[in-house]
């Protein structure tokens, strides 16, 4: 009788599942025939109903006493086998586990021992592993997709009291290759379960969608809403004008020009914003040319991009003489207002027409998926500049990813002052408000923090996107209520000095929140966040952590490397660190021999040291390339920079040195002090080796320079740091 009333139960749970939920399963034929311990992901109230409604196999699940002995809950978990797990009975639960494995049957421990708060894989507890052990029966990681979001997670701070963004509500399960039981340990099962998160992002459908289209829907919404605030003059920009603008520069540049690509050399504002809509919505590639860089350099990326035609405006022309300009170069700020009749009917269908109208007559197809949508140059820190393809899917994944992460909503504001030739710029500060209907408050510079202020005070920004060498500016120049609208402070690019991020909490009462990310990652890999309020009794699930550059964000998977063999490291080891996601890109444009050089079976080498803690916060321990191998050891210039800052007690003057190699016959390489003010060598020696910094890591020279060389992103530029090392004058 009991039997057929568990079928019973079953069959009725799987049609109500079915109606609320589109269950996708992938790899269930991994699952052995006989005992075996699943181990999923843990984001919402329902993943155990999930999880069983996709299965075809009875699963005793090992359940908290309190849910257990729940009079609501009991006779249902009883009558399905479920275990009671008590920390005071803890190897009672321990062993009716292994018993049921050792029977073949199949036991589900969810690993974490909580639901997520945060959306992202907590600790794994190591309570698996004893069991695993003592039934010596496989492990099998699960993953459960797209549950974050829906209204049994804690997505938007709340459980339950949201309305569903889709019926059904799309979900997938992915069971992943079973692992050994004496194989079975926390660092490997954490990788798997990245995988299987990596491998399940990949399948959501919005990523074969169209980058301009979802600009489309975004700003359609609500075309009389305001879309950007030109901090320069505070012009308005409404949504409506935006997409007609950009509509009738695209008509303009599909009919009169033929090439694939097209130049923009335009800062932050209302010109570069429209002139990369229109260019996507024309059906082009917009490439945004880095104007700070040298003129062979950015010859150099109109020649590898096949560049013909570029975008800019009048005054901007004029302020760079020594730029190269290809033949055809086209003034918006002229052409525009002779178009405006044009803008005015589009402005009319913005109003009228629904998104689907718009993309029809725009005539953009309904799918980008992998085809090129920008194409963006490194910065050249190391090397001639590489052209960065960035696919409409990796554009679009990565928005949902971060945007899902900072959870701000529609009508919030951002200051948008990053340069769009950056990746940060691009994708954070422009394609991300323009697809999620954030409101832009831009400004032409980062390097102007008074200004910036003013706006954020006076507009309520919530989001800003910095560096620390932006951000520390703002220490000397900026009054702290001039910050108190800002909810979200985020740096990237470079490493965030935690005495910056503890300053900044002191004068402002802000966290800042370091991210990590390359023009490769598209660009956002990683970011920490703020912690969530919760239940006072609740245990904490740290979302930030100091020092870190955070947690991965969704459906990214990692794995760390042997810099030397690439032999497979645990991921709380240090090493290289390997990424595989949606947000990878695909290579470099014309390109292939620099591609397989990082491009490995879909995983991209970063080229930075890192490792991850057991909560799953990752740590860069420094650029491969701002390593010394000296005397067969690897020394971290980052590293011996703090150490020096620390000995001459230089605080808050993070800019004055720098630290590089130089050739050296018996130990292969020295290191040498870049440095802006006189330093007596023998007495910082001195200090060094007190504080126990080893003799092969103190700097031998120190070389005087003007300044310390940095590109516009920020970052410190690698190459003149390494010529002014091997060519500038000694004082010893």
């Amino acid at each position: 009788m009991q039997a057929v009333l568990e079928t019973a139960i079953r069959w009725v749970g799987g049609v109500l599942i079915r109606m609320i939920y589109r269950v996708r399963v992938l790899h269930q034929e991994r699952v052995p025939e006989g005992g075996c311990l699943l181990l999923p992901n843990h984001l919402s109230w329902v993943d155990a109903i999930i999880l069983q409604a996709s299965f075809p196999r009875r699963i005793r699940f090992l359940v908290f006493e309190e849910y257990y002995n729940s009079r609501a809950l009991t006779p249902f978990l009883h009558l399905f086998g479920a275990l009671p797990v008590s920390p005071k009975h803890a190897k009672d639960a321990v062993r009716a586990a292994v018993e049921a494995l050792r029977k073949g049957e199949i036991v589900c421990m969810f690993p974490e021992g909580e639901i997520s708060r945060t959306g992202s894989l907590l600790r794994l507890q190591r309570g698996f592993e004893l069991i695993a052990k003592r039934a010596q029966t496989p492990v099998l990681p699960v993953w459960l997709d797209a549950l974050w979001g829906s209204i049994f997670s804690y997505s938007e701070g709340r459980y339950f009291f949201k309305f569903p963004k889709k019926l059904p509500y799309p979900v997938t399960v992915a069971f992943g290759e079973p692992i050994e039981a004496k194989a079975a340990q926390v660092n490997l099962v954490r990788e798997r379960m990245l995988t299987l998160g990596e491998l399940c992002f990949q399948r959501r459908d919005f990523l074969k969608g169209h980058l301009g289209r979802a600009a489309i829907a975004g700003l359609s919404r609500n075309p009389s809403a305001v879309a950007l605030v030109d901090g320069r003059d505070e012009s308005i920009l409404s949504r409506g004008m935006l997409l007609a603008a950009a509509f009738t520069l695209a008509g303009a540049l599909r009919k009169q020009r033929e090439e694939p690509r097209i130049g923009l050399v335009l800062p932050p504002g209302r010109g570069a914003t429209i002139a990369n809509l229109a260019v996507v919505l024309a059906g082009k590639v917009p490439v945004n040319l880095n104007f700070t860089a040298s003129a062979a350099s950015i010859a150099a990326a109109i020649r590898i991009a096949e560049v013909r035609t570029v975008l800019t405006a009048k005054p901007f022309h004029e302020r760079l003489p020594e730029f190269p300009w290809p033949d055809t170069v086209w003034f918006i700020d002229t052409l525009l207002p002779s178009l405006g009749a044009r803008i005015a009917w589009w402005r009319l269908l913005v109003g009228i027409l629904p998104s689907g109208c718009l993309t029809w007559l725009a005539g953009l197809p309904k799918q980008g998926d992998e085809a090129e949508a920008v194409v963006l140059f490194t910065s050249g820190s190391v090397g001639d500049p590489k052209g960065v393809v960035l696919t409409h899917r990796n554009l679009l994944g990565n928005i949902n990813q971060f945007s899902a992460v900072l959870g701000l909503k529609q009508h919030d504001a951002m200051l948008s002052c990053l340069p769009v030739f950056h990746s940060f710029g691009s994708t954070v500060n422009l394609w991300y408000p323009l697809v999620s209907g954030l409101r832009m408050i831009t400004y032409p510079s980062p390097l102007d923090p008074v200004k910036n202020a003013e706006l954020i005070h006076k507009h309520g920004i919530k989001l800003l996107c910095s560096t620390p060498t932006f951000l520390r500016a703002y220490l000397r120049k900026v009054a702290p209520a001039q910050l108190s609208s800002l909810q979200l402070i985020v740096t990237g690019a470079e490493k965030l000095p935690n005495d910056l991020a503890l300053a900044f909490q002191e004068r402002f009462g802000k966290q800042v929140l370091q991210g990590y990310g390359l023009t490769e990652t598209s660009p956002v890999a990683s970011v920490n966040i703020p912690e969530l309020p919760y239940k006072p009794d609740a245990a904490p699930q740290p979302s930030a952590r100091l020092g870190s550059v955070g947690k991965l964000m969704p459906g990214m998977a990692a794995e760390i490397r042997d810099p030397e063999s690439g032999t497979p490291l645990k991921l709380t080891d240090t090493g290289m660190l390997w990424l595989k996601g949606v947000n990878i890109f695909t290579g470099y444009l014309n390109a292939p021999d620099r591609t397989a050089e990082v491009i490995q079976d879909g995983w991209f080498r970063t080229g930075d040291l890192g490792r991850f803690d057991e909560d799953g916060f990752l740590y860069i321990e420094g650029r491969l390339s701002r390593f010394s191998k000296i005397g067969g050891e690897m020394v971290p210039h980052e590293t011996v920079e703090d150490a020096v800052r620390r000995a001459l007690e230089l605080g808050e003057e993070t800019l004055s040195l720098a630290v590089a190699g130089i050739p050296d016959k018996a130990k292969g390489e020295t290191l040498v002090i870049i440095s802006t003010k006189e330093i007596d060598l023998p007495a910082l020696r001195h200090s060094l080796s007190e504080a126990g910094i080893p003799n092969l890591w103190i700097p031998r020279k120190v070389i005087l320079t003007n300044e310390i060389p940095h590109l516009a992103s920020g970052k410190l530029d690698l190459r003149r740091l390494q010529d002014l090392a091997q060519s500038a004058e000694v004082n010893p």
